[in-house]
């Protein structure tokens, strides 16, 4: 499930929870509900916004089992497989 970050201005807090993509979440009461903390003394009905965050770029070579070049296993004359 992705991860997400939301900003309450009520409280200024910044919560990161995972939900389904398609799940909206609202208020602090949800997003309390979602992160499985106390709501504290903000008022449930208070609107969050879902911040804007960037995505991880994996590199091949980082994996403990890095996809080869080229499908043929190696790299092709030219740079291209052709494939």
């Amino acid at each position: 499930m992705p991860t997400y970050d939301y900003f309450c201005e009520s409280n200024g807090r910044k919560i990161e929870v995972s939900h389904k993509i398609d799940q909206s979440v609202t208020t602090w009461g949800e997003l309390a509900v979602l992160a499985g903390i106390d709501p504290g003394d903000t008022l449930l009905d208070a609107p969050v916004k879902k911040l804007i965050t960037s995505a991880a770029v994996i590199n091949s070579a980082t994996l403990s089992n890095p996809e080869p070049a080229c499908a043929s296993g190696g790299c092709c004359p030219g740079g291209s497989c052709g494939i």
